[in-house]
């Protein structure tokens, strides 16, 4: 009697699969606070907050190379703003953070140092140093460089506390460059 299609015996299940996950391009999302450049105009005088609000975006590293030496010199894009409670300088920034793991072994790849290199827009005081107004310092013009480093520690495995400096100034490219250099602390959210 020949074989049929009812006597086969019934196909292996199917090898799980799990979900794709859509790709974000957000990498990490961050807020903080940070003191408005102390030993300056815009941080010691009386009678102003030297209190700035921060949240910056950090966006999903581009992948360049397969090698993960190579792949580990990619930068993560990244665009933020700082707010001045006081009325002083405020501004907005786009540039590169470059993260380092502190003995990854020892700290069990908690322990973390960020460096940011980009540009900055402010609505600071760009005119006469002969003109500037009470409680603000002269920045030459808008748009300026930052620089930023931050030393943190990852909480778990999405959160993460840091302590923050950051300099902007125009490096000599106009007239009058005192730039500002803040002191601060962010947590930041991971995805």
């Amino acid at each position: 009697m020949p074989a049929s299609a009812a006597d086969a015996p019934p196909p292996p299940p199917a090898a799980y699969l799990a979900p794709v996950q859509p790709l974000s391009i957000v990498s990490e999302i961050r807020i903080g606070g940070a003191v408005q450049d102390p030993g300056s105009a815009e941080g010691k005088l009386p009678g102003f907050s030297k209190a700035n609000v921060n949240g910056e975006i950090l966006f999903a590293e581009p992948i360049l190379s397969a090698d993960p030496f190579w792949q580990a010199f990619v930068p993560r894009p990244t665009v933020g703003g700082s707010y001045n409670t006081g009325g002083r300088t405020s501004y907005a920034y786009l540039g590169a953070t470059w993260t380092l793991e502190v003995f990854p072994e020892t700290f069990n790849r908690r322990v973390f140092l960020d460096g940011f290199f980009g540009g900055v827009a402010h609505n600071g005081w760009t005119g006469p140093k002969a003109e500037t107004p009470y409680g603000f310092n002269t920045l030459g013009c808008s748009p300026m460089f930052r620089e930023a480093a931050a030393l943190g520690f990852r909480i778990t495995e999405h959160w993460s506390i840091m302590a923050t400096i950051e300099h902007m100034s125009n490096a000599g490219l106009c007239a009058n460059n005192r730039g500002l250099t803040n002191y601060g602390g962010k947590i930041g959210y991971t995805f």
